[in-house]
């Protein structure tokens, strides 16, 4: 056991204990400390046993441990927790140390706890860490940002670390101060929206076709062997297998339809709005988590509110099961192509200079959102770096084009029905609205300015500029001349 460690790390929950040991596998010795005693005693006497981890409950012992310049690792809830960890190893901290937040952060915290302490000689690095505990233990995928001197000097123990692929380890320099935390925020962002759309199929099954679970687990099987592969589609037909030992019924059908959230989809679609960038079937997917939480309203609604005339389907299973996975497959290409033309409108903003195609490639092995899907988005991007949409890449509008009758059979279908199905209706909304040419917002845009003189653009003055009209005076005028 070696008396000095080359990573420390500070925060043992589950990821942090997974990623720890995920660090002693691949040859690094490890330091941990943990502000509960009793977490360290735990983990060093359980799952640390005869391994290179040194466990300490005294900050400044764990600091003193470290090798110069040192690296530490935090792995605390986002927020507060971050900034007061930071400050209890401050006093101990020297010039070229280098401090790495793997948790949830918000990048704007990311950006300026990079500035403050840059300004002190000390790196921080904001890092998305993606995969569960599973990722964390056996290889996450890791989006890290921040200084890129620094980030050089933790490469080989990322890289060590990163789940790998067929082109390499799932790990990537992003970008400057929160490029890091900003992509693993819209990661998240996307996950929201696939999510939501894999538990619209599973609604649609049961309510069209009367589906049993066991049933519902082969169509998602026999979709993972597809287009759709990835891994959520993989556990959610694992997951409709499982059976509750205690009272013989499936698992989830115990589960409460209340969906929690930690922010970061929240946090997404509010960057969103902020930089003009549509996102709706992530937004969708919030709405539908925000709405599920109003379970005692929900009830009471369902004995009040009428559902529609027509209660059953009368078209054929198999048809409808094969229109539902091309419906899945191109809203799911939406969710994606909102989430690559956020992270693409924030890299112009702050200029971080975000590569788009290695973000997908990171993403397809380790994290919750892994897909078969991503190595196509990747190719994507590096045919035309300048991609505005992926909708307009030429495979993707392709594969659009060829699922679109079926994807809007569903969604006639489930409203017809009344299944709510917010994300693949609003998928295809996007869709229609990106490829139409001319939308209605010329009458918003009229409406705006009547009440509000907020102006407009003429189409037959493009240099113009902003034209404000006294309607009230023009309608006026209309109605003494017909008098």
């Amino acid at each position: 056991m070696e008396s000095t460690a080359k990573v420390g790390l500070i925060g043992l929950g589950v990821m942090g204990e997974n990623l720890a040991l995920n660090i002693e596998r691949n040859g690094y010795s490890i330091a941990v400390y943990n502000r509960h005693p009793d977490k360290v005693d735990e983990f060093m006497k359980g799952r640390a046993t005869g391994k290179n981890v040194l466990g300490f409950k005294d900050e400044a012992a764990f600091m003193q441990a470290l090798e110069r310049p040192r690296k530490i690792i935090l792995l605390v809830k986002a927020g507060d927790p971050v900034d007061i960890t930071i400050a209890g190893i401050k006093p101990y901290l020297e010039k070229g140390d280098i401090i790495v937040d793997g948790g949830n952060s918000h990048f704007r915290d990311t950006q300026r706890r990079e500035k403050e302490l840059a300004a002190e000689g000390i790196h921080f690095i904001g890092s998305g860490v993606s995969g569960g505990e599973e990722g964390a233990l056996w290889g996450p995928s890791l989006m890290p940002g921040g200084d890129k001197a620094a980030y050089e000097s933790i490469r080989p123990i990322w890289e060590a670390i990163a789940a790998k692929v067929d082109d390499g380890p799932c790990v990537a320099y992003l970008g400057p101060d929160g490029a890091g935390h900003f992509v693993k925020m819209v990661h998240n962002g996307i996950e929201y929206g696939d999510m939501q759309l894999i538990a619209e199929a599973y609604h649609l099954l049961r309510g069209v076709l009367g589906y049993e679970l066991d049933r519902i687990s082969e169509v998602f099987e026999s979709w993972n062997a597809g287009l759709l592969n990835s891994f959520l589609i993989e556990i959610t037909a694992k997951i409709l297998t499982v059976i509750d030992p205690e009272t013989r019924r499936p698992l989830v059908e115990l589960i409460q339809d209340k969906a929690g959230q930690k922010g970061t989809g929240k946090w997404t679609v509010e960057i969103a709005a902020d930089l003009a960038v549509p996102i709706a079937t992530i937004d969708a997917a919030l709405t539908a988590r925000m709405l599920s939480a109003l379970k005692d309203e929900r009830v009471a609604a369902s004995k009040l509110l009428p559902a529609p005339a027509t209660a059953q389907y009368a078209g054929d299973a198999k048809e409808f099961v094969d229109a539902l996975g091309s419906a899945l497959y191109a809203s799911k290409i939406c969710s994606y192509a909102q989430g690559m033309a956020l992270i693409a409108a924030a890299s112009r903003s702050y200029e971080w200079g975000i590569d788009l195609a290695e973000t997908a490639r990171i993403w397809k092995g380790g994290c919750i959102i892994r897909a078969q899907l991503l190595d196509r988005i990747s190719k994507a991007y590096r045919k035309n770096r300048d991609l505005p949409n992926l909708l307009v890449d030429s495979e993707f509008s392709s594969a659009i084009a060829q699922a679109q009758e079926q994807w809007r059979q569903v969604v006639v279908t489930a409203t017809q029905l009344g299944i709510p199905i917010p994300a693949l209706s609003a998928s295809l909304a996007y869709y229609d609205s990106y490829r139409t040419a001319r939308l209605p917002q010329n009458l918003t845009q009229a409406q705006r300015d009547y009440f509000g003189a907020h102006t407009y653009e003429r189409v037959d003055k493009p240099d113009a500029g902003f034209i404000h009209t006294e309607w009230a005076k023009l309608i006026k005028a209309k109605v003494g001349k017909q008098a």
